[in-house]
């Protein structure tokens, strides 16, 4: 399927959709077969001969995609499959603060801030702002990247049945929409470092939406990577407690997919629930996050132990 957006001068740009990156396949393939097969403990062999690859080519891509090894996701997995802590959100919520890491709102002070933005300081439609957009490739499949020089403003999954590019522009009305890649890049870079577990520098965020849209999408930054929590939870957080309802809907209008990390709000029974990006890509994001902050959690105690 093809994208198609106007210069501002009215001269079109047709730019093809790229399809997902083949490290995103199968690395989701090799997740899917290790928690279908946990009870097996299948070893790297089994699960490289799966994909097709050779051990050492698959340990090396597992680790640089999901920043831990095979072996220690299956660890983490099997942890979790023999004490069902991932059966309901309190429980996932107790877990975090049992594995050690205190500070949840300090974490996510340090990886990023936000800078939020109201429909009133973009009158009509944000008539002769710039924004800068491209399709790079990501740990979790090719994703639409926009932003402004005060920073990001739209970060979605490209789906099959979605367009990306059209809901930009609905939320930017009068803008002008620019390709330009090279100015991109270093947002997509950045962001695929913290998709990977790696230490990064803040970035700066530009959140256009009501205001209790922007309530929500703060109180999300307040969940670290492998916490979860309740629609109830995050209208807490929000300030309304008794808007649950339009919780879900300022979740289904997230602008800047993982960085507010809508997929890490669950239901009340601890089912993982729908996800705008596909509910595939929320258990992979959940499971990788969790395995990655059980495995710093194993480390912390394992050096305070060399003390």
């Amino acid at each position: 399927m093809d994208l198609t957006v106007m210069h501002c001068d009215g001269a079109p740009i047709i730019s093809e959709r790229p399809m997902f990156g083949s490290d995103y396949h199968r690395v989701g393939e090799a997740i899917r077969f290790i928690d279908a097969h946990v009870e097996d403990q299948p070893n790297l062999a089994e699960v490289a001969g799966h994909l097709g690859l050779s051990p050492f080519h698959f340990q090396r891509l597992f680790r640089r995609w999901a920043g831990i090894t095979p072996k220690d996701f299956l660890q983490f997995l099997t942890l979790v499959r023999a004490r069902r802590h991932l059966t309901a959100s309190a429980s996932v919520l107790e877990t975090s603060f049992q594995v050690g890491l205190s500070g949840p709102g300090r974490l996510h002070d340090l990886f990023m801030s936000v800078e939020a933005m109201t429909p009133g300081e973009f009158k009509r439609g944000a008539e002769g702002l710039e924004i800068a957009w491209a399709v790079h490739p990501t740990p979790f499949g090719d994703a639409l990247f926009a932003c402004t020089p005060r920073g990001l403003c739209g970060l979605s999954f490209i789906e099959e049945d979605g367009s990306p590019l059209e809901e930009l522009r609905l939320r930017w009305p009068a803008a002008c929409l620019r390709e330009a890649a090279q100015l991109t890049a270093p947002i997509a870079a950045e962001v695929g470092r913290r998709m990977r577990g790696l230490a990064t520098s803040p970035l700066h965020l530009v959140l256009k939406g009501t205001p209790f849209q922007i309530q929500v999408w703060s109180a999300l930054l307040q969940l670290p990577e492998g916490e979860t929590a309740s629609y109830s939870r995050i209208a807490a957080l929000a300030g309304s407690p008794s808007a649950v309802r339009a919780v879900g809907t300022a979740l289904a209008a997230n602008p800047i997919g993982y960085l507010i990390p809508c997929h890490r709000v669950i239901r009340n029974t601890g089912a993982i629930g729908e996800y705008r990006w596909g509910t595939q890509r929320k258990r992979i994001l959940l499971a990788v996050e969790a395995a990655r902050r059980a495995g710093a959690s194993a480390e912390a105690i394992s050096q305070e132990g060399r003390v």
